[in-house]
């Protein structure tokens, strides 16, 4: 059983028991259907799409309906595969605002790239937020992973810089890049992220650059606002969702359209889960 089969969804529980015997098709059903989906986070786009397939298909039992649902979401979500390439330098640059469980994630990415045989530098670019680079500093340390780090209120793309020439150097094939994630101040942001962008463009390939946002799975509809600052200043490769439990909000993935990666379920390294889009759909559409 995946993780998401053990986790479960609130929501798709919910939806699974909106259908049920003798349940009428008419005009209520899909307004409130459209309710539901909305308050789910799946935004009126989709909640009204989905709402249409539904009265297109007019399913006549639960069964029917919720893998009218779960067919809908499956053309809605992807996943992707972050494979650092192992004779080259690959830099994986990782978004999100303060609070999501960034540094956290870093650290997971870290373990799982390290178990898997890369050599793993992080560099320290969250160079603004108070105690980010001591928190990563302590993973690096109990990781054994190398760290690239200048003092607090350095310039975040010189931290980026030193740490591609010195991963190059000793021959490291992955740098797994903190940054800054001050929403208050968007416009520094969103300058600050595009001038680190050019730096690791000029120097990495791009089949080797990866930008990568961390999303906390409870926060629901202030994941896509970020996702769409983020995406505005450098372009988002893959989300990390963070945080996700049975209460989390997975609605906000079907809304952002950017492929998902990975998944954290705790605060231990270990947990960290390749993003599985079948158990997920199946899991969100009470299947």
């Amino acid at each position: 059983m995946g993780i998401f089969s053990k986790i479960g969804s609130k929501f798709g529980a919910k939806l699974a028991s909106f259908f049920g015997a003798g349940t009428k098709l008419d005009e209520s059903f899909f307004e409130n259907l459209e309710d539901m989906l909305i308050e789910g986070d799946f935004g009126a786009k989709n909640a009204m799409q989905i709402s249409d397939i539904v009265r297109e298909k007019k399913p006549k039992t639960q069964e029917e309906f919720l893998s009218v649902v779960h067919e809908c979401l499956q053309n809605k979500i992807s996943s992707t595969e972050l494979v650092p390439s192992s004779d080259e330098l690959s830099v994986y640059l990782v978004l999100g605002v303060n609070g999501v469980g960034k540094t956290t994630s870093i650290a997971k990415m870290a373990s799982f790239y390290k178990e898997k045989g890369s050599k793993v530098v992080l560099a320290a670019a969250d160079t603004f937020r108070a105690a980010a680079i001591e928190q990563l500093e302590n993973h690096a340390e109990k990781l054994s992973v190398r760290i690239v780090r200048q003092d607090s209120g350095s310039d975040p793309g010189a931290v980026i810089y030193d740490a591609i020439s010195s991963a190059q150097a000793k021959g490291d094939n992955l740098i797994l890049c903190d940054t800054a994630g001050r929403m208050h101040n968007k416009e520094n942001l969103v300058r600050e992220l595009q001038k680190i962008d050019k730096i690791v463009c000029n120097r990495v390939k791009p089949e080797n650059y990866k930008k990568i946002l961390v999303i906390d799975a409870t926060t629901g509809q202030n994941a896509v606002s970020q996702a769409n600052v983020f995406n505005e200043a450098v372009g988002i490769d893959a989300l990390f969702i963070a945080k996700y439990d049975s209460q989390s909000k997975g609605g906000a993935v079907v809304q952002l359209g950017i492929p998902v990666a990975f998944v954290g379920t705790g605060e231990k390294y270990a947990d960290i889960h390749v993003f599985n889009k079948e158990e997920f759909v199946s899991a969100l559409a009470g299947v």
